[in-house]
């Protein structure tokens, strides 16, 4: 069976319906289901709290891991109705952070290429590239996700490599200028 309409022109009952029924339903998207308690204007804040939660009994593994498919929604969603300073919300980024990495820990995944972080988005809206793949640290890449632990790439036998790298494409630059004079 198919749902046949857009999540965000649901209303309260039928969001418990379909979470209850997921099942049944070929086009079911959690995601979708996270996004539009957010969009749908049919709903009151107390409303869209009521079928986070409820959703969240349902799929609480999947809402957890939206903190690394999509850590925007993720925060949105936490803090439906809740007013926050800039210290609380710079806590909360934080705390995704160390929940992040724990999560990637824990189901030992070595790349970060997630969601978010696996496509182009660099703000402008007219961008020919929104939406594109690209790979982790390529110069497309804006978002990265980055945790205190990671190791610079500049450390001291690193450095010594790259200033090696760059002496040896110096010379080559000056031999291919003097070959073509």
């Amino acid at each position: 069976m198919k749902i046949g309409k857009k999540f965000n022109e649901l209303i309260k009952s039928e969001y418990f319906h379909y979470v209850d029924n997921y099942k049944k339903y070929t086009d079911f998207n959690t995601l979708g289901l996270y996004r539009s308690i957010l969009e749908n204007e049919q709903l009151s804040l107390e409303e869209r709290i009521e079928v986070r939660d409820y959703a969240n009994n349902t799929f609480r593994k999947t809402y957890e891991f939206l903190q690394l498919k999509d850590p925007y929604i993720y925060y949105r969603l936490e803090t439906l109705g809740i007013e926050q300073t800039a210290g609380d919300e710079n806590q909360f980024w934080y705390n995704m952070r160390k929940n992040q990495e724990k999560i990637l820990a824990d189901k030992k995944i070595k790349h970060r290429n997630f969601g978010a972080y696996s496509k182009h988005d660099c703000g402008y809206e007219h961008c020919p590239y929104n939406g594109m793949m690209v790979r982790r640290g390529s110069l497309f890449a804006e978002v990265q996700m980055v945790f205190h632990t990671d190791k610079s790439k500049n450390s001291k036998p690193g450095k010594a490599e790259s200033i090696k790298k760059q002496r040896r494409n110096q010379k080559a630059i000056i031999r291919d200028e003097l070959d073509n004079c």
